[in-house]
Order: C-alpha cells, then sequence, then structure tokens
C-alpha cells in the first residue's frame, strides 16, 4: 500500500473546515449558558463572545506562522514537534487523537442526535437518541474514509447552509430589534437568578469555549491541502474572522427578537429551544421553526463531519513517525480512497466511547465523578496548556521573523492561552481535577506504548527531531 496522503483540498475546502468545524451546535447550545453567566445582560454577553474569539483569533495566527514554514504530515503534531521536539508531538498527538478529536466529535453526534430526535418527536432522552446519535458516528466514518472528496464536497456545502439561519437570525433580528427597542433593554438587563448570585464572565467565556472549538483540526490535513504553506494561513486567520463575525452578528439578532427575560426562561426550560422559538416569534409562524431545526441538524453534523476528519486522521499521524500502539498497521494508506482506513476506525471507535461516557455520566449520572465530567469543554485545560510551549519555543527559535510575529503575538497567545486553562479550572473546580486525573492516566498509557511497546525510556535525552526530520530541503519538495 501506498503510506502518503495525496493533495486533494483547495483554499475554499480549508476555509469551510475553518467555519465548518466551528459554526455547529455550539451557538446554539451554549447560547443559553452565556446568557446565564452574564444575567442576560447583553454587552457582557458580546465581550464574551467577542473575548473568547479573539483569543482563537490570536491563536490561530500564530498557527498560521508556523503554517507558512513547516508542512508535512498533521499541522498541530508537526508543529509541535518542529518546536519542542519528537516526544513532546507524541504526547500532543496521543492527546489529539485520543481525547480532544473524539470527544467533541462524539458531542456533535449526540447534539445531532438530540435536535434530530426533538425534530421527529421522538423522546430526546431515551435510548433511540443514543442510536441515532451512534448512526451519525458511523455515517461520518464511511463518508470520510470511504470517500474523502465527497466529505470535503458535504463540508462546503454544509457550511454554506448552516449560514442562512445564523445570518437571518443576526441581520433581520438585529434590524427588528433596532425598531423595538429589545435590543437596547438588552444591554441595560440584569437579571439575577434566585438566590442572587452574580453572573460570572469567566465562566460564560469556559462555556462559550466549546463553541470555538475544532479550527485546529484544519491542520490536520497539511498534507493534502494544495499549496499548504500559502492557502492554510490564509483559510486559519480568515476562518476565525468569519466565525467571530457571525456570532457576535447572531447574539445582537437573537436579543432583538426575544426579550431577556424569554431568553432566560427558555434556558430554565430547555436551551435548544431558544433557536426554534426564536424563529418562530420572527416569521410568527411555527413551520418557520421546525425548518431552522432542520438547518441546525445539518449545521451539527456539517460540524460533526469536519470534526471526523481529525479523528480519521489521528492514529494515522503518530503512526506515521513510527510511534503508537501497532504503528506499521495504522500507518497504512489504502491505494483506491487514499486513506488510513486502520486509523479511521480506531478513531471512529474512540468516539463512541467518548459518546457513551458523555451519556452515561454527564445525562444519566450512573458512572463515578471522577469519569463523569463534562467532555466538550474540560479537554480545553490541557489543549491550551500544551499550545504554550509551542509558543514560547517559537519566540526563541523562529528566526527570520519580524519582531511582530516572533515575540509580541507569541506572547499575547501564551497569556490567552493561561487565561483559558485558568478560566476552565475556575468554573468546573473539582471537576478539572478529575478530568486531569483521566488525562494523566491516558498519556501514561500512551508513553508506555510510545514505540509499539512497553517503553521505559521516554524520558530519556531526546534522540532526534523527527523520525523524517522537517528541513527547509523537505518543506520545499
Amino acid at each position: 500500500m501506498e503510506n502518503k496522503l495525496t493533495k486533494k483540498y483547495g483554499l475554499l475546502t480549508a476555509i469551510c473546515m475553518v467555519v465548518g468545524t466551528v459554526v455547529g451546535s455550539g451557538i446554539f447550545v451554549k447560547a443559553g449558558k452565556v446568557l446565564e453567566n452574564t444575567n442576560g445582560n447583553m454587552l457582557k454577553c458580546l465581550i464574551t463572545v467577542g473575548g473568547v474569539g479573539l483569543i482563537m483569533l490570536i491563536c490561530s495566527y500564530v498557527f498560521s506562522i508556523l503554517a507558512q514554514r513547516h508542512e508535512k504530515v498533521n499541522g498541530i503534531v508537526d508543529y509541535s514537534e518542529v518546536t519542542c521536539g519528537r516526544k513532546f508531538a507524541y504526547i500532543v498527538g496521543w492527546f489529539m487523537t485520543t481525547i480532544y478529536y473524539p470527544t467533541i466529535t462524539s458531542t456533535l453526534a449526540w447534539v445531532s442526535g438530540k435536535y434530530t430526535c426533538v425534530l421527529f418527536g421522538w423522546d430526546p432522552c431515551s435510548d433511540l437518541h443514543i442510536a441515532v446519535s451512534a448512526f451519525y458516528l458511523i455515517c461520518g466514518y464511511f463518508v470520510n474514509a470511504m470517500s474523502p472528496k465527497l466529505a470535503g464536497k458535504f463540508q462546503v456545502s454544509a457550511t454554506f447552509i448552516k449560514f442562512v439561519p445564523l445570518l437571518v437570525m443576526g441581520v433581520v433580528g438585529t434590524i427588528v430589534g433596532l425598531k423595538n427597542g429589545n435590543i437596547g433593554e438588552a444591554f441595560s438587563a440584569n437579571i439575577v437568578p434566585e438566590g442572587g448570585a452574580s453572573g460570572s464572565i469567566i465562566a460564560a467565556m469556559c462555556a462559550f469555549a466549546f463553541a470555538y472549538e475544532g479550527w485546529i483540526i484544519t491542520t490536520s490535513i497539511n498534507s493534502e491541502l494544495k499549496n499548504s504553506k500559502k492557502n492554510l494561513p490564509i483559510a486559519l486567520v480568515l476562518g476565525a474572522i468569519i466565525v467571530v463575525s457571525i456570532y457576535l452578528l447572531y447574539f445582537l439578532g437573537l436579543s432583538g427578537i426575544l426579550k431577556t427575560e424569554e431568553l432566560i426562561d427558555l434556558n430554565k426550560l430547555d436551551a435548544d429551544l431558544i433557536p426554534k422559538h426564536a424563529f418562530t416569534t420572527l416569521f410568527k409562524n411555527e413551520v418557520f421553526g421546525t425548518i431552522v431545526s432542520v438547518f441546525i441538524v445539518i449545521s451539527c453534523l456539517g460540524t460533526m463531519n469536519g470534526l471526523m476528519i481529525g479523528c480519521c486522521r489521528g492514529m494515522y499521524s503518530i503512526a506515521v513517525r513510527g510511534e503508537g500502539p501497532a504503528h506499521k498497521m495504522f500507518a497504512q494508506v489504502d491505494n483506491e480512497t487514499n486513506m488510513p482506513h486502520n486509523s479511521s476506525i480506531i478513531g471512529v471507535a474512540l468516539c463512541m466511547l467518548w459518546m457513551f461516557q458523555w451519556e452515561l455520566g454527564l445525562i444519566r449520572g450512573k458512572l463515578p465523578a471522577i469519569i463523569g465530567w463534562e467532555n466538550d469543554e474540560l479537554p480545553i485545560i490541557t489543549l491550551y496548556g500544551l499550545y504554550i510551549p509551542i509558543f514560547v519555543v517559537l519566540m526563541i527559535k523562529g528566526k527570520g521573523l519580524n519582531v511582530f510575529q516572533r515575540f509580541i503575538m507569541p506572547f499575547v497567545a501564551c497569556v490567552c492561552c493561561g487565561f483559558m486553562v485558568y478560566s476552565a479550572i475556575a468554573a468546573y473546580k473539582i471537576q478539572s481535577l478529575y478530568y486531569l486525573i483521566v488525562f494523566a492516566v491516558i498519556t501514561l498509557i500512551g508513553i508506555l506504548c510510545y514505540k509499539g511497546r512497553i517503553s521505559l525510556a521516554f524520558f530519556k535525552k531526546e534522540e532526534s527531531i523527527a523520525s523524517e526530520p522537517v528541513t527547509e530541503a523537505s518543506e520545499t519538495k
């Protein structure tokens, strides 16, 4: 078998991956948490949405600097390797493969299943919901593993489709809100919940971080993107700007259609009802509420598809370096589909595992607290924590870059990452400790499997930067 991925994606696909893997369920599911933690004050909501968006934009810009210099197999792993060394890159790759990719992908499948059940009038808290969610995961696997070009086309189509409800709500809702005065009232609102507890922007930012997650997965198609040194940086930065703009506009439009009290009451009942009720109110017809539910399902599936792209390539990005368990098997690429099928299978299996952790632990409360935490938000602790060494080393070794690219932006990115880690820990407290324990155990398993066998020499002096070094010569070939 030919163990090399070919270049099959263009700039439009890359931009749609950034936007498509970010814009999905988060804006709909997490809007309620933002409203709750900001006491319904629209100014605080926009600060939250804009603040987290700015962090995403800063981090994506710094990664775009790395993307202009290095091109190999899997962006985030490659960037870790050329900055912090082979072993650090392995830990990053192991985390992305076993925790980050599958947790958020399974969450999107679960949310897609829930919206589907609501759409057809089925019980969203039943076993049928889990069956539908699992079906979506399997479909996502088959589309990506068997026909990656079809997956790319679906990604582009779903991205444009998901813009429809967001732009309609953002533009029309804002116009209506300026006329009826709802937006003005929302900016001065301060609805304190029972008990008199004040809202926390930090908690709101931590919750809404999920709505921005997924953009880093675009770097997983680094070696499959045509002219990636030029197109990937453009996709990262332009995609981030598009996402932040749409989110801000959506929140503004939402406050123009529904009064703050209505939004808070709907959030208490079920946050998933907010978009449907908003569109029903906007057009004064329940049909439009149903139509937007269809758009949301497509939106969620489009995001899940983009995330599945990362899941399918996760184990491959480790194995192609001669690392991890059964690396020869996971490094194989099929001649006909040009996809790493063995890696794809383990990717969808991990998604299934994390989806049941979410359902049994967080939703049904049948798992011990140490493994029953919210897996869509807590992994940002280690995600942003692992970014920091990459940015620090870029400042140290980034010869040839100007002061702005080498020092100012990486330093600001480090501060942003530190803030996100702090926010997650402050918001989840003991749950964050439980997550870190599980993360440590999974990382230890990965370390023991470093060379495809029980490895006790992991912490010895770094052997070499990579099994196939990323040099300037290899970059230009």
